[in-house]
C-alpha cells in the first residue's frame, strides 16, 4: 500500500507531498450526480455498496493518495431520537431542534455498531478495495459542531440559538457535548476496527466562537476525542474552519495534523503549531478554476509554506465546489504530485 499518507501524517520522511480533496471530492464527478439524482443524499449515504462506489472514485479518477469515507458529520444524529431530514435547498434540517435539557435527555447514546451499521459496512467494503492502494480515512463532526446544528435545527449565518444557549443555560449545552462526545469517541474508534486507517474530525461551526469560548465550549471535548482515537494508534486530523483566530487553542487538541483553511497563510500556522504538528492544506478552493499555469503558481506557493512543516499533506483550505471541473482537479493532483517530489 501506498502509505505516504501516512508517513506525512506522523511527519516521518517521504519522496512527494500527497495530495487528497476534501471529503466531498466525489460530488463534482458524473457518476456521483447520477446517483445523487436517483437516491438523494441519504439515500447514498445508507447504502454501502453506493457510498463504497463513491468513496474510491476519486482515488480511482485522480490519483489522490487517500480516500475519505463517504457519509455526513450528521449521520450519527438521527439514532439518538432526533428527525433529521434533508432538504435540496437549506441542506440538513432538525424539525424539533434541541433548545432545553429535556430535548438533550431524550437524545440517546446508542451503540454505534447497531444504531449505523451501514457505515461500518461501507468502511469494509472500501477497506477491502483499498487494501494495496491508498488509506481510508474516516470522520466526524466534532461535538460542538455537530451540536450547533441540532440546536440550530438547520445550517445557518447567525448561530444566534447556540449563542444564546451557551449564555442561558450553558449546563444545557455542555450536557449535549457530553453525548455527542461519548458517541463520537465510540463511532471513530468502530471505524478504525472495520478499516480505517486515519481518523479525521471535522469543526467546521467553531469559527463564531472567540478563543475564550472556543477554550470552554469546543476545545476540551475535541481534546478527549483526539486523546481516545491517538491511543487506537492512528492518526488524527483535526480541521478548524476559521483557523486563523484560534491556532493557539487548537494546537492543545493535540492532534497528529492540522487543518488549515485558506483564510491563514500556511507557513505562519506553521510558526504557532510549532515542530511536533504536520499540516494539511491549504489551497484556496476558487484556484480549481484558474489556468494550468496560473493554478501551479498558487500550488507551488502552498508547497513552499509547507516545507517548514513536521509533515505536509496537500489539500484544498475549505470544500471542493460542485461545479469545480474535474479535468482541473485532475491537473492540480499531478501539479502537486510534480512539484511537491523531494
Amino acid at each position: 500500500m501506498n502509505d505516504t499518507f501516512l508517513r506525512a501524517c506522523r511527519g516521518q520522511a517521504v519522496d512527494y507531498t500527497p495530495i487528497w480533496v476534501m471529503r466531498q471530492a466525489g460530488r463534482y464527478l458524473p457518476q456521483y450526480m447520477a446517483y445523487h439524482s436517483k437516491m438523494g443524499f441519504m439515500g447514498m449515504a445508507k447504502n454501502p455498496e453506493i457510498s463504497a462506489i463513491v468513496t474510491v472514485q476519486p482515488v480511482d479518477e485522480f490519483g489522490m493518495d487517500a480516500a475519505i469515507l463517504f457519509s455526513d458529520i450528521l449521520t450519527t444524529a438521527e439514532p439518538m431520537g432526533i428527525e433529521l431530514l434533508f432538504d435540496n435547498v437549506r441542506g440538513p434540517v432538525f424539525p424539533n431542534p434541541v433548545r432545553s435539557q429535556a430535548d438533550v435527555d431524550r437524545l440517546n447514546v446508542f451503540d454505534p455498531e447497531e444504531g449505523l451499521p451501514f457505515v461500518f459496512e461501507t468502511v469494509r467494503r472500501v477497506q477491502k478495495e483499498l487494501a494495496t492502494r491508498v488509506p481510508l480515512i474516516g470522520f466526524a463532526g466534532t461535538p460542538f459542531t455537530v451540536g450547533a446544528y441540532m440546536v440550530e435545527g438547520m445550517a445557518t449565518q447567525r448561530y444566534f440559538h447556540i449563542r444564546r444557549l451557551l449564555a442561558e443555560a450553558p449546563a444545557v449545552a455542555h450536557a449535549l457535548f457530553e453525548k455527542l462526545t461519548q458517541l463520537t469517541i465510540e463511532y471513530l474508534k468502530l471505524q478504525v476496527k472495520y478499516g480505517a486507517q486515519a481518523v479525521m474530525l471535522f469543526d467546521n461551526t467553531s469559527k463564531i466562537l472567540n478563543p475564550s469560548l472556543y477554550a470552554s465550549a469546543s476545545l476540551p471535548y475535541v481534546k478527549r476525542c483526539v486523546a481516545a482515537l491517538k491511543a487506537e494508534g492512528v492518526p488524527v486530523i483535526y480541521y478548524v474552519n476559521g483557523t486563523a483566530a484560534l491556532l493557539h487553542e487548537i494546537k492543545e487538541a493535540g492532534a497528529d495534523v492540522v487543518g488549515v483553511d485558506n483564510r491563514c497563510r500556511l507557513d505562519r500556522a506553521i510558526e504557532v503549531l510549532g515542530p511536533e504538528t504536520s499540516v494539511q492544506g491549504n489551497l484556496e478552493p476558487y484556484a480549481l478554476f484558474l489556468p494550468p499555469d496560473e493554478m501551479a503558481v498558487a500550488a507551488q506557493q502552498v508547497l513552499d509554506y509547507g516545507q517548514a512543516a513536521r509533515g505536509h499533506i496537500f489539500n484544498l483550505g475549505d470544500g471542493i465546489f460542485p461545479e469545480a471541473p474535474a479535468e482541473n482537479v485532475r491537473s492540480l493532483v499531478d501539479i502537486v504530485h510534480r512539484l511537491g517530489r523531494k
